[in-house]
């Protein structure tokens, strides 16, 4: 018996947009609602929100079964946090600062079993086996791993066209925050040359035969969809939950 089949890979070839949902609040039942609530792809956040190894396998356990497909975003580029999220079962995984292509090798490297990587071997012990039920998981499991690389540096567009060589690269995620903060304009995400910026970015990863993700909010998030993005995430639980408190609040101010 093979390692699961990745369905969010599987999906991603389509060329059909899938709409995803960042996860903060490290809450299994926010993560099952999520994946309820209809969205193709949810990603756990241990970058910038509070989840670590635990609670990612956590909320990874409430979305299998919901229609969700889950992508663990790691808190930086090291091949021993990707191991833990692979043995925990994680199958996509988003990279962050990653900005050149030698750094992307390293990462495909990372998710790799010897003699194709460095992934170290230890499965057994962890979800991604199913504990060690799944009898081929070793000579398997290559193939079922998704790897997102993300784009977010000047120095990282300026790469882009060797990054998006690198085989492996499954795609490549554009951060729009951290890209217009190293370009000088903290906080302005939709300032006109951030846009171009992203924009010429997004058509080379599609026409290189990678696929192309972002986070914008729902209401923009068309014109990426439009331009060739077809992973895009348009919202968040943290920002969402806040942002419907403070509303109920307002009516009684």
């Amino acid at each position: 018996m093979p390692a699961p089949i990745n369905r969010f890979k599987q999906a991603l070839k389509s060329g059909d947009p899938l709409i995803g949902f960042w996860l903060g609040l490290t809450s299994p039942a926010v993560a099952e609602m999520a994946g309820r609530a209809g969205y193709d792809w949810l990603l756990i956040d241990n970058e910038h929100g509070p989840n670590d190894l635990q609670s990612s396998l956590a909320q990874m356990q409430a979305i299998d079964g919901t229609g969700a497909e889950a992508m663990v975003r790691v808190p930086q580029a090291e091949a021993w946090m990707i191991k833990q999220m692979l043995d925990a079962g994680a199958q996509n995984l988003l990279i962050p600062m990653i900005d050149t292509a030698a750094q992307a090798a390293d990462m495909v490297r990372a998710v790799r079993y010897p003699p194709h990587g460095i992934r170290g071997v230890g499965a057994a012990l962890g979800r991604a086996s199913r504990w060690n039920t799944i009898p081929d998981y070793l000579t398997t499991a290559n193939d079922q791993i998704c790897v997102i690389v993300q784009v977010e540096t000047r120095a990282a567009i300026a790469n882009l066209p060797e990054i998006l060589a690198v085989e492996g690269v499954d795609g490549v995620f554009i951060g729009p925050a951290d890209l217009s903060a190293d370009m000088g304009l903290l906080g302005q995400l939709d300032a006109p040359v951030v846009i171009t910026v992203i924009e010429d970015a997004m058509r080379l990863i599609r026409a290189a035969g990678k696929s192309a993700g972002i986070i914008w909010g729902a209401e923009d998030a068309q014109r990426w969809i439009d331009i060739g993005a077809n992973f895009v995430a348009i919202g968040g639980d943290a920002p969402m939950l806040a942002g419907a408190m403070a509303a109920a609040r307002k009516r009684f101010a």
